[in-house]
């Protein structure tokens, strides 16, 4: 017993509002203990994200590319990040689509993708990066097809725009200079990406694949010795991408809160 209540009405996560409850019940005001846990109940629910983040992307120069070699690749890279049919599909021949829940994940995949097809196939891929917010047909149960909302508007627009400039990635959204920013930083990081050869491509894919492997576990899986690692992950300026994506993870986070 305390004070005349018994324990059992008190989970051990909310007795640090019992004295909240007391003070509330001198004063005759409920509303006191109601405020305090509304407030201690919202401090601690899940991470939740209304944002989503489409990926609109296609081949570059796909009539010259064999498709038998490139498709395998990028069906490989996609499959990490959903389900064919319910959040990616590949249409129109060389175009993809993939909607992300976690829009904090979307250049982690944009890279992803851009790494695995130009190891595997020697092939570059166009990515626009669409933010905003689920539409109302955007729900878990909704064919990829069938879904709408801002996130896909500024893709697929975004898209046609770096077609245009022949940019390989571009991030948009509903903030233009939030989006101006991300993207003069990307320009940077393109630098090297858009010149990965196979090699690059190679060592970039498994370290964002498997970020739990250290130097000398991927030599091992690779064949090689540790300082050819080491080599080609600065040949590849993985420690500027890698700080760029944390970067992207944070930010896009502290959006969703």
């Amino acid at each position: 017993m305390v004070n005349g209540y018994r324990k059992k009405h008190w989970p051990d996560k909310f007795v640090h509002l019992f004295p909240l409850y007391i003070i509330s019940q001198i004063v005759n005001k409920r509303k006191y203990y109601l405020f305090g846990l509304y407030f201690f109940t919202i401090s601690r629910l899940p991470y939740i994200c209304y944002m989503i983040a489409v990926l609109t992307g296609d081949i570059v120069d796909s009539t010259h590319q064999e498709k038998d070699a490139w498709l395998p690749a990028l069906k490989s890279a996609l499959i990490n990040w959903g389900k064919e049919g319910k959040e990616w599909e590949i249409y129109r021949g060389d175009e993809f689509q993939l909607r992300l829940r976690h829009p904090e994940r979307a250049l982690m995949a944009a890279f992803s993708i851009k790494a695995r097809l130009k190891a595997i196939a020697d092939t570059d891929i166009r990515i626009a990066i669409g933010l905003g917010e689920a539409g109302d047909q955007d729900q878990d149960t909704t064919p990829l097809t069938e879904s709408s909302g801002p996130a896909f508007i500024h893709s697929g627009r975004k898209l046609d725009e770096i077609k245009k400039h022949r940019i390989q990635m571009a991030i948009a959204s509903e903030d233009p200079a939030s989006d101006s920013a991300w993207n003069l930083l990307l320009q940077w990081v393109l630098l090297s990406a858009d010149k990965w050869s196979s090699v690059s491509a190679e060592i970039v894919d498994l370290a964002l694949s498997h970020p739990e492997l250290s130097q000398t576990d991927m030599a091992s899986r690779l064949k090689v010795q540790q300082p050819a690692v080491s080599q080609r992950l600065k040949r590849a300026d993985f420690d500027l991408l890698w700080q760029t994506l944390e970067f992207f993870k944070d930010k896009i986070q502290s959006l969703c809160h």
